[in-house]
C-alpha cells in the first residue's frame, strides 16, 4: 500500500503538475498586474470589519479559519519532509509558490465570493463547485472537486495533522499515541458541533498566539545560528537550481526533486490554486468581491512567504551548524533543530504543532462539510462528523510516509479542477479587479443579489 500511494503521488506531482501550479501561478501574477504588490493594503482590510456587508462571518474570522487550515504541519514537519527529500533547494521552490500563489489566492478568493449562493434557510456558502457549476457551467467538475476536497480532507486537513502530534508527543514526552489520538477526537468534537462560527471564534483565538509563539521560537534558532545564515541563503539558491545533488548527505536532491517536493509543501501549505480557502472566503461578510480576496491573499503571505521561509531558514542552517543531525526524516529533523535551544526548544516545537494542527483539523472539517453538503445535502454533515472524528484517531496510530503520499495526490486532484476554473474565468478576474481596484473603487458595493438554492441542494 505504501508503494502504491508513493507512485501515485510521483505520477501526480511530476512535471506537469508542476508547470500547471506555478504556470498558473505566475499567468495570473501577470494578467492581474501584480495583485502582490496590494499585499499591505490586504493586510489593513483583513483587520477592519466590513460593516454593512452580506456574509455569516467578519472578514477576519473567514481569514483566521484559513490560516487555521493552511497554518498546520505543511509549515513544520511538511517543509522538514521537503528538505529531507527535496534538499535545501525545496526551501526556495516552496517559498516562490507562495510569493506567486498570492496572484492564485486572490483569484479563486474573488470567484468564490462572486458565485457564491445562500441555502434556503440563509446560509451563505460557495467554493470551486460553485464557480464550476455557476460560472463554468460545468456542474459534473464541480462533482468532482467536492469528492477530491471530501477525501483530501482526510489527508491534509485531519490523518496527517494527528498523526504529526501524536508522533511529536510521544517522542518528546512519552504519551501514547491511541491517547493523543483519542483526546484530539474529543476535543475536535466538542467544537464542530457548533459549525463555522464556533470554528472560526476558536479559530480566531488560536491563530495569532500560535503564530507568534512560533516565529519567536524560529528567530531565537536563527540568532543561535547566525554565523551560518549567509551559507544558509548559499545552499538554498545553488541547490534549487543545481542538476546535481547538493552533497552533504542530500540524497537526491536535484533540482527536479527539489522542485517537486518544495512546489507540493508549498501547496500543501498555503493551498493556493487547491481550491480550499475559498470556501469559508465564501461565507465572509464583504461589500465585493475583490476586498475579500485582497484579504484572503493576505493569508498565503504570511502562511508561506514568512512562516514557511523561516521554517526552511531554520532547518537548513541547523543541518550546517550540526551536520551529525539526522536530515533523512521531516519529524527527526525538526525536533533535532528545535532540540537547540535550551528546555524551551522542545516544548516551543510541542505547542505550536499541537495548537497549529488542532487549528488545522478545525478549518478542514468545515471544508469538507460544505463539499458534502454539495454532494447530497446538509442532512449528509452530521454523518460525516461521525467518520471525521473516527479518522482523527486513526490518523494517530498509523504510518507518516504513506499519509503524506496520500495526502500529497488528493492535493493534486483537488487542484487540476480549481485551476482549470482560474484559467478559463480569468477574464472575469480582470474585469472584477478593474471594476473594484484599478479604478480606485474599492469600498463600492456589490449590485448582483446573492441567489438562493432549492431545498434539494
Amino acid at each position: 500500500m505504501e508503494g502504491i500511494a508513493a507512485g501515485i503521488a510521483s505520477f501526480l506531482w511530476d512535471w506537469p503538475m508542476v508547470v500547471l501550479l506555478l504556470g498558473t501561478h505566475i499567468y495570473l501574477t501577470v494578467r492581474l498586474r501584480f495583485p502582490q504588490r496590494y499585499i499591505g493594503r490586504a493586510i489593513r482590510l483583513s483587520v477592519k470589519k466590513d460593516k454593512g456587508s452580506t456574509g455569516d462571518i467578519s472578514n477576519f474570522s473567514a481569514l483566521a479559519t484559513s490560516l487555521a487550515a493552511t497554518i498546520g504541519t505543511g509549515n513544520i514537519v511538511g517543509v522538514a519532509t521537503a528538505v529531507s527529500l527535496g534538499g535545501p533547494g525545496a526551501v526556495f521552490w516552496c517559498w516562490i509558490t507562495g510569493v506567486f500563489g498570492i496572484a492564485t489566492k486572490y483569484g479563486e478568493s474573488l470567484l468564490a465570493v462572486k458565485y457564491r449562493v445562500k441555502s434556503p434557510d440563509g446560509e451563505i456558502i460557495g467554493g470551486p463547485m460553485y464557480v464550476l457549476e455557476r460560472g463554468l457551467k460545468m456542474r459534473w467538475l464541480g462533482v468532482l472537486f467536492a469528492v477530491f476536497t471530501a477525501f483530501a480532507a482526510f489527508g491534509i486537513g485531519n490523518t496527517v495533522q494527528s498523526n504529526s502530534i501524536s508522533m511529536l508527543l510521544g517522542q518528546t514526552w512519552g504519551i501514547p499515541r491511541y491517547v493523543t489520538g483519542g483526546i484530539v477526537a474529543g476535543l475536535v468534537a466538542g467544537v464542530i458541533l457548533f459549525g463555522l462560527k464556533g470554528i472560526s471564534r476558536v479559530c480566531s483565538l488560536l491563530v495569532p498566539f500560535m503564530a507568534v509563539f512560533y516565529v519567536l521560537g524560529c528567530i531565537t534558532i536563527l540568532i543561535m545560528n547566525s554565523a551560518f545564515i549567509g551559507e544558509t541563503f548559499s545552499l538554498i539558491l545553488r541547490s534549487a537550481f543545481s542538476s546535481r545533488a547538493a552533497g552533504g548527505g542530500f540524497v537526491g536532491s536535484t533540482i527536479m526533486m527539489a522542485a517537486r517536493y518544495g512546489i507540493a509543501r508549498g501547496l500543501f501549505s498555503n493551498e493556493s490554486g487547491m481550491g480550499s480557502a475559498p470556501i469559508v472566503a465564501a461565507a465572509a461578510q464583504t461589500r465585493n468581491p475583490v476586498r475579500q480576496a485582497l484579504v484572503s491573499a493576505s493569508g498565503t503571505f504570511w502562511d508561506t512567504v514568512v512562516i514557511c521561509a523561516l521554517t526552511g531558514l531554520v532547518l537548513v542552517s541547523s543541518i550546517i551548524a550540526n551536520p551529525a543531525i539526522d536530515h533523512t526524516h521531516g519529524a527527526a529533523l525538526t525536533k533535532a533543530a528545535f532540540d537547540q535551544i535550551p528546555v524551551a526548544g522542545p516544548i516551543i516545537l510541542s505547542v505550536g504543532i499541537l495548537t497549529f494542527a488542532f487549528s488545522t483539523i478545525l478549518g478542514w472539517s468545515y471544508y469538507a462539510e460544505k463539499s458534502i453538503q454539495y454532494l447530497g445535502g446538509k442532512r449528509s454533515i452530521y454523518f460525516y462528523r461521525i467518520f471525521w472524528v473516527a479518522a482523527i484517531f486513526f490518523g494517530a496510530v498509523v504510518n507518516l510516509k504513506m499519509v503524506w503520499d496520500i495526502a500529497d495526490s488528493m492535493n493534486a486532484l483537488m487542484a487540476i479542477p480549481n485551476l482549470v476554473a482560474l484559467i478559463f474565468l480569468s477574464g472575469v478576474l480582470v474585469r472584477e479587479t478593474r471594476k473594484y481596484l484599478w479604478s480606485g473603487n474599492l469600498d463600492a458595493a456589490q449590485t448582483d443579489e446573492i441567489p438562493t438554492i432549492d431545498k434539494k441542494r
